[in-house]
């Protein structure tokens, strides 16, 4: 009996013996899938950092190069852009512009940008889809385009474990600078460009210097101005003042220099090449230049004080 209380005392710590290290195995391994999760859910939110950084940089090459090509065709033609987010959108899904492929587009299409971050997303066993896009340029500050591209953004592991789904909207800013103004090329037959160069100057007239004025005229500078059309008008030919307007002052010399006739109006771009032909005053310190007052030119450009009516 004695005997038979021993085996059966060995056989119960035995079976707890056992019993444990079930337990501890099953522990172990559960920590140990725990532990691959977590890893790929990581990996995927690496994935999902290096896309949302990734589509900003895409959509601004594909943005600046839309833009690059109204400039060109606005060049080619002496026409505007009737529609930009029409044009905007064949572009970017079509690559085409007037139902013409642009090879400047092959690298920089709506396509071209879901082929790279699929080719990304393969080198991690994953997928990636972009659904619903919708793109569309806006201005929201003088000097840059706003370029938007909403859509559904799903990224997904392949073996099911993981998944992230939202809706996104992505923006990059396209500086304006060095783009050609399309006043001047569609007025002037494209003999006659400017590129949109910010003034340095923010006095224009101190005293008699008229040093900073000249300059800015002669130069066609650009300022930030509400009276006239941000440069997203301007590509479609509107003239109507806008909050993110700018302007600048034509300078007949380069007119007569290409053999065009010029207008005895103000200076002003917009209302230069406009059929307004609002009062002139004349600026006797420098020649060729005459301003209007309907927008307050004359104190904005400092010679209210010496301005001549003509």
């Amino acid at each position: 009996m004695v005997l038979g209380k021993k085996g059966m005392i060995f056989t119960i710590i035995t079976i707890t013996l056992l019993s444990l290290f079930a337990v501890s195995y099953g522990a172990y391994n559960l920590i140990q899938d725990r532990s691959a999760i977590n890893k790929r859910i990581n990996t995927l939110n690496n994935f999902v950092a290096s896309v949302e950084q990734d589509l900003p940089r895409q959509l601004f090459i594909s943005g600046y190069r839309a833009v690059f090509l109204f400039n060109r065709k606005i060049l080619d033609t002496g026409s505007y852009i009737n529609d930009v987010n029409s044009s905007l959108n064949e572009i970017f899904f079509n690559g085409t512009l007037d139902g013409v492929h642009q090879d400047l587009m092959e690298d920089a299409t709506f396509t071209a940008t879901q082929n790279f971050l699929t080719g990304n997303a393969k080198k991690i066993n994953a997928n990636i889809k972009l659904l619903n896009p919708k793109i569309f340029l806006t201005q929201e500050d003088p000097w840059n385009l706003k370029i938007i591209l909403n859509l559904t953004l799903i990224i997904e592991d392949k073996s099911g474990l993981v998944s992230w789904n939202r809706s996104a909207s992505i923006e990059s800013y396209i500086p304006i600078k060095d783009f050609e103004d399309p006043l001047y090329s569609t007025n002037t037959f494209g003999k006659v460009t400017n590129k949109i160069n910010q003034t340095p100057y923010s006095v224009f007239v101190t005293g008699a210097d008229y040093t900073n004025l000249t300059s800015h005229f002669e130069n066609s500078y650009y300022k930030a101005s509400t009276s006239a059309p941000s440069f997203l008008n301007r590509l479609h030919g509107n003239l109507t003042g806008d909050q993110n307007g700018i302007e600048s002052l034509v300078n007949p010399q380069k007119l007569i220099d290409q053999g065009i006739s010029i207008q005895y109006k103000s200076v002003v771009d917009y209302i230069y090449f406009s059929s307004g032909n609002p009062q002139r005053y004349t600026v006797p310190a420098i020649s060729n230049l005459i301003l209007d007052n309907e927008d307050n030119h004359l104190v904005i450009y400092n010679v209210s004080g010496v301005a001549v009516p003509a």
